[in-house]
């Protein structure tokens, strides 16, 4: 566990040991998941670095102080836990939620992005998102958790999928309802106001951005869009999958964040 300078206790997951000379990785989770929806990945992703997940405030064994929240806090935090590790960067890879807050660490910290991995994600929802995800908090809120599932459960994964693995479907339902309300209401509302898209920019090293082909949470536009503005940055699009690409697909997604690691390293040499 770990201290944010706030006082919000903050819940680092070592999803496999490595060596101490090599820079780590730190996953970020989607919104209402937790560090358990990148243990797929990490078991199929071939290199000797550390491998970390972090619960973000507000979910999985982190604090989850009031609000309100925001993308530069949650990037704050990750720089945090970096220093507690004493790593002066890391790679980097979210999804989702996880996702926007790296493109935000990226755009307020390049020098410590060692590599970055975005996923199924946006740097920014557009001009109606204040009040789609206002929406979105406000129906937890009344009808709870419980009432978004139909339309959450449609969203993550591709058609036939919940049918096949029943079991992945199962886990990712157990994590969201067992979510504290508020704290899931303050990261949607962070996610409606989030923009990053004039920083990340300031990122200039090796990235990839990696979309789901029928994912219509974060479409592939928002993607392009990124790899826009990230000049290091290269696009996959990965055929049949919706949102939670790492979830369903997770060999073929540690396959791209590995093409990055390898880049990475080569810059290095």
């Amino acid at each position: 566990m770990i201290t944010a300078s706030d006082g919000c206790v903050l819940a680092l997951h070592t999803l496999r040991p490595g060596r101490a000379d090599l820079e780590p990785l730190v996953f970020l989770h989607a919104l209402a998941m937790d560090a358990r929806m990148w243990q797929g990945v990490a078991d199929r992703l071939g290199t000797e670095a550390t491998l970390y997940a972090l619960d973000c405030r507000g979910h999985g064994a982190s604090g989850k102080p009031a609000g309100p929240y925001t993308t530069a806090r949650f990037a704050n935090d990750l720089a945090q836990v970096l220093d507690s590790l004493g790593a002066a960067r890391a790679h980097v890879v979210g999804c989702s939620m996880g996702g926007t807050v790296a493109l935000a660490f990226a755009g307020l910290y390049p020098q410590r992005v060692a590599s970055l991995s975005v996923i199924d994600t946006t740097a920014w929802y557009g001009d109606d998102a204040p009040g789609a995800w206002e929406g979105r908090a406000q129906r937890a809120l009344r009808e709870g958790l419980a009432s978004l599932i139909p339309f959450q459960a449609e969203r993550w994964f591709s058609p036939g999928f919940a049918e096949s693995s029943p079991e992945v479907l199962a886990g990712a339902v157990e994590v969201f309802l067992r979510n504290d309300v508020n704290a899931y209401a303050e990261s949607c509302r962070m996610l409606g106001r989030a923009d990053e898209r004039e920083r990340i920019s300031r990122y200039t090293g090796p990235a990839i951005v990696v979309v789901g082909e029928s994912d219509y949470a974060t479409p592939l536009a928002m993607s392009q869009d990124i790899m826009g503005r990230l000049p290091g940055a290269e696009l996959a699009v990965l055929d049949g999958l919706r949102h939670y690409t790492p979830m369903e697909a997770p060999g073929r997604v540690a396959r791209r964040i590995a093409s990055v690691l390898a880049r990475a390293s080569s810059a290095l040499q």
